[in-house]
């Protein structure tokens, strides 16, 4: 009740990005005659962005020279691919929508390059968020509340009026850096167990319920899957 604006993550949070990244991941490793990963494992590696991903992904005693080669041949495969498989979680578009209807604002704030944020956000939810942001130059990533503050800025947001969701631990710190609330969901890329370890006060289980929470509206109002 009160809010504003309602922060959220991309990967794992609205969108489940996770067969893309671990094709284009395994694309850029075979390339360079590296071990592939599992779905699992990527799974894992996650939520620091696609640098922080990429040095997770090869082996301990991989090259500096041979990472970068890895993350361009990433980036290069990830551009033209990172629509074939992602799809929005069950319930997403329809609690967007619902939420749009309120007048609450609402952004998206990633550690995901910029161009595939934008491109994913443009396509799965055109017209629905406010301010849309991904991983920039000079902009440091989460946890550290940078993008929070800039977004809270550029829609003259007062941070007490708005309200952080994600699925990992990287947004509980990013939330907690940011001095907002957070709500994390467990369809994502991390436990609910694992979450309440790293210091979620709230888990929920289904899209309606973040709706309930941030604007209450009576069921025969909030908008069905067709």
């Amino acid at each position: 009740m009160g809010y504003r604006l309602a922060i959220f993550d991309l990967d794992g949070t609205i969108l489940n990005t996770l067969d893309d990244l671990k094709t284009s991941l395994n694309f850029a490793l075979r390339q360079s005659s590296l071990p592939e990963r599992s779905r699992e494992e990527v799974r894992h590696f996650v939520g620091n962005g696609i640098r922080k991903l990429i040095e997770r992904s090869v082996q301990p005693n991989t090259s500096p020279e041979q990472i970068n080669q890895v993350f361009e041949d990433f980036i290069r495969h990830y551009k033209l691919h990172c629509a074939d498989q992602t799809r929005a979680y069950e319930g997403i578009p329809e609690m967007l929508a619902a939420l749009k209807n309120t007048g609450l604002k609402t952004a998206v704030i990633s550690n995901k390059a910029d161009y595939a944020v934008q491109d994913l956000c443009s396509h799965y939810f055109a017209g629905q968020f406010d301010w849309v942001t991904g991983e920039k130059p000079g902009i440091r990533k989460k946890p550290m509340p940078d993008s929070v503050y800039m977004v809270l800025e550029q829609l003259k947001t007062d941070r007490k009026d708005a309200i952080y969701i994600g699925d990992s631990e990287v947004d509980i710190q990013t939330a907690g850096n940011a001095g907002i609330d957070s709500i994390l969901v467990s369809w994502g890329f991390r436990d609910k167990d694992f979450l309440y370890q790293c210091g979620a006060e709230r888990v929920i289980d289904d899209p309606q319920e973040l709706l309930s929470i941030i604007f209450p509206v009576s069921t025969s109002e909030y908008p069905k899957s067709r």
